[in-house]
């Protein structure tokens, strides 16, 4: 008999409550990091190189990461990324307890924790599908995801108020749950198929970007998801809409922050109970346009109600195209790709939001902050119209089920 939810997989359990604390860990960290990153140096610009000093070894080490994900275990893979994780962070507990913390390093920590991520995500992506039934990995993405989510809004909430207490509290926090993580995902038990052993070569490490390439399915959403961040980069300006629109202090754009991850974590708990099971192209399309116009929306209100609704909507919305195109990616994918895949996925999301942000910055910049926010989300519509027409297969596209041809 089928187990209803993944929640009654032993498995999926054990799975999924190590991402949680392993989420829990890094969003807190996230926190302390920057925090303490200002308080050494009290630059802006510090603080920012931060972020890159994680983002340029992620990205360096993607497509590498892909291929090793599809060469060896990955549960493995997993366990040794979050030990290496703590390990990390112990390197920033050991330097407040001895008072040798300095910029260096934590860039230099922040660099490890990049290229260590860089493996650990495509290997959570692809080992999902190996320990849930196929007709349960929609409610099994959803679940994921709003466990993700859940710790965005809790992570960094619980982090600043650890760091009252001290950096090497929140550091020590954060290795603990990395450490919890692991023993968690040390009960976990799957059959692991090893595959022939492929040498590196151009070919099998770009080999994801080409089954993307020539899969229209893959392609549409995988596109359709990143060109939607790209230009509905709306959050990236929430400081300057709070302050000079909406007049209001650090309590409102608390708000305006949280809404969009607790419209995400609301959808997410309901396609994980009511997973969806017809039309799921049109759905997506629908989905992604929604998101477009709450865009439009929050680029248009000078209320703060209004605009906290917008960002509700514009989170659950988003988070409806998330499920149904991280769980067709991972339905139409051999499993020997999965992490190549998993791992190019990665770099066009990753690289959407960042330059999102940036591409919201420079727009904001040249014809201010409502213009900018408002042709975003005109854009975001554009792309659906347009992805409708020329990926006609994903708009057609019936169920969740994997070889669909319609």
């Amino acid at each position: 008999m089928e187990i209803a939810s993944p929640l009654k997989n032993p498995t999926f359990l054990c799975f999924w409550l190590g991402q949680i604390a392993s989420s829990f860990a890094f969003q807190m960290l996230v926190v302390g990091i920057g925090w303490q990153m200002y308080e050494l140096t009290n630059s802006a610009l510090n603080l920012g190189l931060v972020g890159l000093a994680q983002f340029l070894p992620q990205l360096a080490l993607t497509l590498v990461a892909g291929h090793t994900v599809d060469q060896y275990n990955r549960r493995v893979i997993i366990l040794c990324c979050r030990l290496l994780m703590a390990a990390t962070i112990l390197v920033l507990v050991l330097g407040n307890l001895t008072h040798t913390i300095s910029a260096a390093m934590i860039y230099a920590c922040s660099a490890v924790l990049g290229a260590t991520r860089a493996f650990e995500m495509p290997a959570t992506q692809a080992l999902l599908p190996n320990l849930i039934a196929p007709s349960l990995l929609s409610r099994a993405v959803a679940l994921m995801a709003s466990a993700r989510e859940a710790t965005v809004i809790a992570g960094p909430a619980l982090g600043g108020l650890i760091y009252l207490i001290g950096a090497t509290t929140l550091y020590a926090t954060s290795v603990a749950c990395f450490l919890a993580s692991f023993l968690v995902l040390l009960r976990l038990r799957y059959e692991h198929k090893a595959p022939a052993r492929a040498p590196v070569t151009l070919e099998s490490l770009f080999g994801g970007m080409n089954f993307i390439r020539r899969n229209p399915v893959i392609l549409g959403s995988i596109s359709l998801d990143m060109f939607a961040v790209l230009l509905g980069g709306a959050t990236a300006l929430l400081p300057i809409v709070a302050k000079d629109i909406l007049h209001t202090g650090p309590w409102g754009l608390g708000l305006l922050r949280c809404a969009p991850a607790l419209g995400a974590v609301l959808m997410s708990i309901y396609l994980s109970r009511r997973p969806l099971t017809r039309n799921v192209g049109k759905i997506m399309f629908s989905a992604v346009a929604v998101f477009g116009v709450a865009t439009i929306a929050f680029g248009l209100s000078s209320n703060l109600f209004l605009s906290l609704s917008a960002l509700l909507l514009l989170g659950a919305s988003d988070m409806v195209s998330v499920v149904i195109r991280s769980t067709l990616v991972q339905l139409e994918t051999p499993d020997d790709m999965r992490g190549r895949v998993s791992a190019a996925n990665s770099i066009f999301i990753g690289t959407s939001n960042q330059l999102g942000e940036f591409e919201s910055g420079v727009t904001a910049a040249w014809l201010g902050v409502v213009p900018a926010i408002v042709i975003g989300g005109l854009g975001t519509l554009l792309v659906v119209a347009l992805w409708m027409k020329y990926f006609p297969t994903l708009t057609q596209r019936q169920t969740l089920e994997a070889g669909e041809n319609t």
